[in-house]
């Protein structure tokens, strides 16, 4: 689905009831506006419902200042068109109160995004708003100063974040991904030291994305393969739901034959993924029309070099990427079924990126499901899409416990024993 084509007040009631559908805002907390091509202003009420608004509660304030709408506007609406009169180049603004980014603001420091290069291409660098009077002409200024210095996503003091873009579904991509980033850095805090990446290596992984991929006419789909499409949907969609990936982030496959697979396409919202809009790669060459996402050649290796997968997973669950940026061991020995599905997990030492696809496709094996890249990715696979989502989900809730086990007390592992135990009963290699 392409919001962009809806008419504001729709993108806005959709939008408001993601933000609260996915807890980033509480009822009466957050909001959302659109800049139209009239310069009229569109904006979530004041003082209504969160979870049950309906684009007839949105209020136009006029480029003249009336306001029409059955609801006053937003008490935060000076800040709003402050920042579009210092960036013309933004026409969405998103203001929320989620509680990672909340736990960053009120202690008055600035999440990284140098943890991963997706994160850093989605957000770029972030500037922080000194505290004022929620509704304030002060407030507005102090915000619209900071944007008019070029920064895309501002941390408040004492209040939140506002994030700013060309349109309503970036400016939502935005600010999910910079929700995740806090979560994953508060989660690695109970772990270890965060490391970053330096802006050398952020650069060589983003001109590793430059190079083209030539294209071929796909034609009539097969019945598999618009089996695998749909299905490909509908897991990134529940991954997206199981807070899994992001809206903008997460890459999934599956094998049609020999030399042919079908994945995600780049930047588009996995809520909403249709059938058409998943790309086919064959033999390397990309189904013309579609753009894969960045991962693509590292499917394309492990398929060829591994027949008994048929799926692939390649996202940066929250938990999981605790582990990914301290360095520290996902340790898969903790409860049978952790060890079952994850086995022990290889590491990549660098973003995926920056290796050769048939390095990293090397890494797998028959009791080698997992690999993790450190700063960058989870890569998971499976004999079938139901199998890998179920070796993901078991990653990620693995990981969620060792992270709350820290202030618990010593983890103690199942002991070579149990481990010889599991893998006769569970015939694995």
């Amino acid at each position: 689905m392409n919001l962009n084509v809806l008419h504001p007040a729709e993108q806005l009631t959709r939008m408001i009831k993601r933000v609260y559908d996915q807890r980033l805002t509480t009822t009466s907390g957050g909001n959302l506006s659109i800049k139209d091509e009239n310069g009229d202003m569109w904006i979530t009420p004041a003082s209504v419902d969160k979870g049950t608004l309906t684009k007839e509660d949105m209020v136009c304030i006029k480029s003249d200042g009336t306001i029409t709408g059955r609801h006053r506007p937003s008490s935060e609406y000076p800040f709003h068109q402050k920042i579009y009169e210092a960036r013309k180049d933004l026409k969405a603004v998103l203001h929320a109160h989620p509680s990672g980014l909340v736990a960053f603001s009120i202690v008055r420091k600035i999440p990284e995004t140098r943890i991963c290069p997706q994160v850093y291409w989605e957000c770029g660098k972030v500037g922080m708003a000194r505290y004022a009077m929620t509704g304030s002409q002060e407030l507005g200024d102090c915000i619209a100063e900071v944007f008019s210095q070029g920064y895309d996503v501002v941390m408040l003091e004492n209040h939140g974040v506002v994030v700013g873009a060309e349109n309503m579904q970036d400016a939502f991509g935005r600010f999910e991904t910079m929700e995740a980033a806090s979560r994953i850095q508060i989660h690695a805090a109970a772990l270890g030291k965060l490391s970053v990446l330096d802006e050398e290596t952020i650069q060589e992984c983003t001109e590793a994305l430059k190079a083209e991929r030539e294209g071929f006419e796909s034609g009539e789909y097969s019945s598999r393969e618009k089996a695998a499409r749909k299905e490909i949907c509908d897991f990134a969609a529940r991954a997206y739901r199981q807070q899994l990936i992001t809206s903008v982030q997460g890459s999934f496959s599956e094998r049609i034959d020999d030399g042919r697979f079908v994945v995600t396409p780049y930047h588009k919202d996995r809520l909403y993924l249709e059938p058409e809009d998943i790309a086919a790669v064959e033999n390397g060459k990309s189904e013309s029309g579609k753009r894969p996402g960045r991962a693509a050649d590292i499917h394309r290796a492990i398929y060829e070099a591994h027949p008994e997968i048929n799926s692939i997973i390649i996202c940066q669950p929250q938990n999981v990427m605790a582990f990914a940026v301290t360095g520290e061991a996902l340790d898969s020995k903790t409860i049978p079924e952790s060890y079952i599905m994850m086995r022990d997990i290889p590491r990549l030492k660098s973003p995926v990126m920056l290796e050769k696809p048939e390095t990293i496709a090397d890494m797998f094996d028959e009791s080698t499901p997992i690999v993790m890249a450190d700063h960058d990715c989870l890569i998971v696979t499976g004999e079938s899409m139901l199998k890998t989502f179920d070796r993901l989900e078991v990653a990620e809730y693995s990981a969620m416990s060792i992270v709350m086990s820290k202030n618990q007390g010593e983890i103690i592992p199942i002991d070579e024993r149990g481990l010889e135990e599991i893998r006769q009963v569970f015939h694995l290699k």
